[in-house]
């Protein structure tokens, strides 16, 4: 059964860096476009940001543009978020998604289980 298994999130600091994980496990998805999701306790999952198969098209949410980078490693079946100058309002659970390239959750077929993002002020 293939699964998504996101790490990294955490407690930090607004201003501070994290960089997140998802690891592809019991197959592959090198040839599929990969995305970032976010939830906020009593808001709707929104996009973050998207790469596709070769890393060549990234897109990302105005929110974060310029503050995070997405970025994969297929031969470690693995995409990366990093998140730099973090704010109060980046706090979430990340999911991370496979699929596609575009920012309706609707469009992707596979998730993740979620790791916690907290940025205190």
């Amino acid at each position: 059964q293939v699964q998504l298994v996101e790490s990294g999130g955490g407690l930090v600091q607004a201003g501070d860096s994290l960089k997140l994980s998802c690891v592809v496990s019991g197959g592959t998805f090198s040839s599929y476009g990969r995305g970032w999701f976010r939830q906020a306790p009593g808001k709707e999952r929104e996009f973050v940001a998207a790469i596709n198969w070769d890393g060549g098209y990234t897109s990302y949410a105005s929110s974060v543009k310029g503050r995070f980078t997405i970025f994969r490693d297929n031969a470690k079946k693995a995409v990366y978020l990093q998140m730099n100058s973090l704010k109060p309002e980046d706090t979430a659970v990340y999911y991370c998604a496979a699929g596609s390239t575009g920012g309706s959750a609707r469009q992707y077929d596979l998730w993740g289980q979620g790791t916690q993002v907290t940025v205190s002020s």
